[in-house]
């Protein structure tokens, strides 16, 4: 009998796989960089390729004379997340923002390395490219994790960290993300959805991110998204990235470590990464304060740009003013 259910459950799934991968509603095709790049670069855009071989899309952008600050994009976004900011803070300060490996315009890498400690190494070629020996360094969601690797592994380049709805803690058993995104998660899916990534799922999820959808998900954005994620390679670079997310220790544990002046920005809302991360996390870090948004999800920095730019400006000012 049991025999019997696990066969008929293997015809019904192939029979799924089948039907997705034969529907045209459903296959996403690639899309080139170059045509990407044309229709998502700025005027501020370049490409460079790094020492590890990358082809990294970088923006230099805001004051030139001013503070550094270095804006690290969450998964599966890009440096367009930051526009809000940049737009805040770009009378005093210059911003610097690269797509990570695997994502926007940069897209797969040579040596397919997505694991946090190659973003924080990758991070590091970026500041030796511009030439800063220090700076403030930005992170949001998985952009948090790096910017925290990157601050156990060369603390006197960081003049103060900014981590935003940041990745970096256990997530516990009770803990459930939208489905939105957990399906990323499921092993004998991923293969299906290198070639499935329909635009409605994009939607679903950027929905998910935010607390109020209605007013804040545009088709412009959703349009972003999906052309970035299905740019040639990028769909092998985020699974592969997914799974070496899955099997990573969480920083939690060395998170003590960590003395530099650290400002902790959340969403009350957020369902990726709850407040209770950001709770835990401004715990764990000695030098560091915590601020909470009501109504606000797992974009801060999108959401309510002018406040969340504010903060980051006075935190800004008082490590330069030190």
């Amino acid at each position: 009998m049991v025999r019997i259910l696990g066969a008929f459950l293997a015809v019904l799934i192939a029979l799924l796989i089948l039907f997705l991968l034969g529907s045209t509603f459903l296959i996403s095709s690639d899309l080139i960089r170059s045509d990407l790049y044309e229709k998502y670069r700025n005027e501020k855009s370049f490409l460079y390729r790094i020492e590890s071989g990358a082809t990294v899309h970088i923006r230099d952008e805001g004051n030139r004379a001013g503070p550094p600050m270095v804006l690290l994009h969450g998964a599966y976004a890009s440096v367009h997340a930051w526009e809000p900011w940049v737009e805040e803070l770009g009378d005093e300060f210059r911003l610097i923002s690269f797509d990570l490996p695997g994502h926007g315009l940069t897209g797969a890498i040579p040596d397919a390395d997505y694991s946090r400690e190659n973003m924080s190494r990758t991070l590091d070629q970026i500041m030796q490219l511009m030439k800063l020996d220090r700076a403030v360094i930005v992170g949001h969601s998985m952009g948090g994790s790096v910017a925290l690797q990157y601050a156990l592994d060369h603390p006197e380049k960081i003049r103060g960290l900014v981590l935003i709805g940041s990745s970096g803690m256990r997530r516990t058993t009770d803990e459930n993300i939208p489905s939105s995104f957990g399906i990323a998660d499921v092993s004998w899916l991923q293969p299906i959805t290198r070639y499935v990534t329909p635009r409605f799922m994009i939607e679903a999820a950027l929905r998910d991110s935010v607390a109020d959808p209605d007013n804040f998900v545009t088709k412009d954005m959703v349009e972003r998204y999906w052309e970035l994620i299905r740019m040639t390679g990028s769909r092998e670079a985020l699974l592969q990235r997914q799974n070496l997310r899955l099997a990573a220790e969480p920083l939690e544990a060395r998170l003590g470590e960590i003395t530099i002046p650290t400002l902790l920005i959340w969403g009350a809302n957020d369902k990726l990464v709850p407040l209770s991360h950001g709770v835990r996390m401004n715990g764990a870090i000695f030098n560091s304060r915590l601020l909470a948004y009501p109504n606000i999800g797992h974009l801060p920095m999108q959401e309510a740009p002018a406040k969340t730019a504010a903060e980051a400006r006075a935190f800004a000012t008082e490590l330069a003013a030190d």
